[in-house]
């Protein structure tokens, strides 16, 4: 069975640093598509960022780009995000999420969203 679970999320000052880590099980990350979305309070959720695993290619929506960084280790079976330059507007919960369909674009996956949710973890940005 398929399963994601996210830790790592806090509370952070603005400018500051958190990593995020999505613990799989049930598949082999190489076989999936995998992402982060995000959901802040009274907002709908959005794209954060996610990985093909038809050529380990990335995606990033443009409010992150240049300050997340996605990646996975397939040892571990982790996926893994790092926020850096982290802003007030950054705090929501954040979903790791798989699809086991892995060819589509990553606006395809931000819009439609992925067949496997987590639970989620909260960031708190302070300013």
């Amino acid at each position: 069975q398929v399963h994601v679970v996210e830790s790592g999320g806090g509370s952070v000052q603005a400018g500051g640093s958190l990593r995020l880590s999505c613990a799989a099980s049930g598949f082999t990350l190489d076989d999936y598509a995998i992402g982060w979305f995000r959901q802040a309070p009274g907002k709908e959720r959005e794209g954060v960022s996610c990985i093909s695993s038809s050529d380990g290619s990335t995606y990033y929506a443009d409010s992150v780009k240049g300050r997340f960084t996605i990646s996975r280790d397939n040892a571990k079976n982790t996926l893994y995000l790092q926020m850096n330059s982290l802003k007030p507007e950054d705090t929501a919960v954040y979903y790791c999420a798989a699809d086991p369909v892995p060819y589509y674009s990553g606006s395809y996956y931000f819009r439609y969203g992925m067949d496997y949710w987590g639970k989620g973890t909260l960031v708190t940005v302070s300013s």
